[in-house]
Parts: structure tokens; sequence; C-alpha cells
């Protein structure tokens, strides 16, 4: 009887041991982690519109595909969004949103998509810029060969972004209120 119980449980210390372990790591680390969160962020929301002074609002609107959102002083928005291209949630780009309320820049926090596939469209300047301008989820963009998917996943990024902010404009602008 003993030689069947002691397999079981010396695994189930070692698996209370891993867990602890995991805990301990995890809370070591966790506000350095969101420090260098924050700091990715700020310097997205500085290439996008330059050195200003930049309010995060703590609302996602409902929308969990957004990360975060700021406005600037000058009434600038940079909304982060995540969206699927090739790779589940392998975009992770910064959309800035000048007052007008039209795309003014596509800045990318991380992205995860096939190299020299779908990282085209980071690399390709001209499929981006086709993007500025934009205040409508309803135009169409011309996709990159060989990477449509991660082509539509920007869109839908875009478009994302666009949508949050046409809904909560008012909202945002007020700093989440």
């Amino acid at each position: 009887m003993k030689s069947k119980i002691m397999p079981s449980l010396v695994l189930t210390i070692i698996c209370a041991a891993a867990a602890f372990l995991l805990v301990f790591a995890y809370e070591l680390t966790k506000e350095r982690i969101a420090e260098q969160k924050q700091i990715r962020f700020s310097k997205s929301v500085e290439a996008l519109f330059g050195t200003t002074d930049c309010t995060l609002i703590d609302d996602n609107f409902g929308e969990k595909n957004i990360l975060a959102i700021a406005v600037t002083s000058d009434n600038k928005t940079a909304i982060q969004v995540s969206a699927d291209g090739y790779s589940k949630g392998g975009i992770n780009v910064l959309i800035g949103i000048d007052e007008n309320g039209t795309v003014s820049g596509i800045e990318f926090v991380s992205l995860e998509e096939t190299p020299g596939l779908g990282t085209k469209i980071r690399d390709n300047e001209d499929f981006r810029k086709q993007f500025y301008g934009e205040y409508s989820a309803e135009s169409n963009i011309d996709t990159i060969s060989g990477a449509t998917f991660s082509s539509k996943g920007l869109k839908s990024a875009v478009d994302t972004a666009l949508k949050v902010y046409g809904e909560n404009k008012e909202a945002i602008l007020n700093g989440g209120k």
C-alpha cells in the first residue's frame, strides 16, 4: 500500500512547491513588468505625437481588444488595440487619432506575425499610410500579397479604434468621465 501512495505524495509535494515558486516569482516581478509596459506604451505615444503630456484613461468602453487609451493635452488620442492576424493576438498596435477624429498615425507596440510575410504590415509604409485620414470603419483597403490575414488584422485594429473613439468621443476627451 505504501508503494502506491508514495509516488502520488511525492508528485503532490513537487506540484505544490512549483506552484509556490511561480506565485513568488510573479509577485516579485509584476511591478517591473507593469513598469516596462508603461514605458513601452509611453514611447509608442511619443512616436505617434512627439513629446507631449498625456492622460491614461482607465476604461476600455466594453471592448476587450482595447488595451489602453491615452489623450494628449491637445485632444489627440492614442488607442492601443490587440488584434488577430495570422497569429491570435499577434498585432499589438497604437492607433493615433487626431482632434478631427481621423487616423493620424499607426505605431506597433509588438508584432508577432510571420517574419518576412506578416511583418510586411509594419515594414510597408505605403500600406500603413492608406489608413491615415480615415474616420470611418467602412473603408476598403488594399491587402498585402502574402500577408492577407495580417493586413485584415491591422484593418480590424483600426476599425476597432475608430468605432470606440466615435462612440465615446466626449468621454475620451474628458478623461474617461
